[in-house]
């Protein structure tokens, strides 16, 4: 038996220490295993796309004591990062809200080391293991199985307070708590369908279920080998990085709260789709590093950029396309070609 194993924490204390860790909201969910068939079936049919990693240690997102042998407990963390869009911008960013500011892998990382160092100047006894969105935990089941929100209809996990404006941390501990989530947060969408009905591509293939081949937040973000799909670029309008519009759409983000200073945009949430598309290496090497934007690298940020201006067929471009259809870089050139011929499409 661990040392930890007889403890039983309280867990008003440890929603203490999650808040003076940063976190704006916590919840505990006991370490039990998470039933195979949603992900396998995901899975098998193919709807992780070119995510790879998603098959890797599918045991091991199932059954967290295989990532941490004893483990009881299940701590799920959320922070709010919504702000309004800024004043400044001469319409909406062509960027994911979550993404306009500094990357939230690091601010999450920051406090979830804060929260580890009061547990373990609390109880040095007790081994965690702890995540965020990189490792193999399935963040919103266990944010849902511990009280935190409830998975929406477009996969989003979305909460009481904040909406579906989150992102999530979760460490599992080898102690109980004095008390858990009396169960999965309940379903808050009701019949409502808005968000399938606005998702351009229809990548909500049903509810709490999507397809990654469609959706413009996997083709703008981890589609990096290639170019995105031509039937799917005529609905990039005004997307250039990840894609709100299943999240604008929903009545229970009809009250957003403003979130706190590590997620105010940046200067590159002030840019427009041509801006970004004619960003120099240079400006680029400024704007981006530190935040998510990153993950799309330069051609492939520029990439989606020129996709935007075609689905928007943006005739002020013309000049910046005819100057990208001569770019180096494959994803560029192509991309450029192509929103060219759509600004004269009939």
């Amino acid at each position: 038996m661990g040392a930890a194993e007889a403890l039983t924490l309280p867990s008003a204390e440890l929603r203490a220490l999650a808040s003076g860790a940063g976190f704006d909201l916590c919840g505990f969910a006991r370490a039990e295993p998470i039933p195979a068939e949603h992900l396998v079936s995901w899975l098998e049919a193919g709807m992780d796309a070119d995510m790879d990693w998603m098959r890797e240690r599918v045991a091991e997102r199932l059954d967290v004591r295989r990532l941490l042998p004893g483990a009881r407990t299940v701590v799920s963390f959320a922070c709010n990062y919504f702000h309004p869009d800024p004043a400044e911008a001469p319409g909406p960013p062509p960027v994911a809200r979550y993404a306009r500011g500094r990357d939230y892998h690091y601010t999450m990382q920051d406090r979830l080391r804060a929260f580890r160092r009061g547990l373990e100047a609390r109880w040095p006894e007790v081994e965690t293991f702890a995540t965020v969105d990189t490792g193999p935990m399935m963040e919103k089941v266990w944010a849902a199985r511990a009280g935190v929100g409830a998975v929406a209809k477009n996969g989003c996990l979305v909460t009481e307070r904040f909406g579906s404006w989150v992102v999530l941390a979760t460490l599992a501990m080898d102690a109980a708590v004095d008390a858990y989530a009396g169960g999965p947060a309940p379903d808050r969408c009701g019949s409502c369908t808005l968000c399938l009905a606005a998702c351009p591509t229809q990548a909500i293939v049903a509810e709490r279920r999507v397809d990654a081949r469609l959706c413009l937040s996997y083709q703008t973000i981890e589609n990096r080998r290639g170019p995105v799909p031509e039937p799917l670029r005529p609905a990039m309008r005004d997307l250039a990085f990840g894609c709100d519009l299943c999240q604008d759409i929903c009545p229970l983000n009809a009250a957003p709260l403003p979130g706190g200073e590590r997620f105010l945009p940046r200067a590159v949430a002030q840019l427009s789709a041509r801006d970004l598309a004619a960003l120099t290496p240079e400006e680029h090497a400024r704007l981006v590093p530190g935040t998510a934007l990153a993950r799309a690298k330069y051609d492939g940020l520029r990439r989606n950029a020129i996709y935007a201006l075609g689905a928007a067929r943006d005739r002020g471009a013309q000049e910046l396309l005819e100057r990208l259809v001569g770019d180096p870089s494959p994803l560029v050139s192509d991309a450029a070609r192509w929103a060219l011929e759509r600004l004269f499409a009939p």
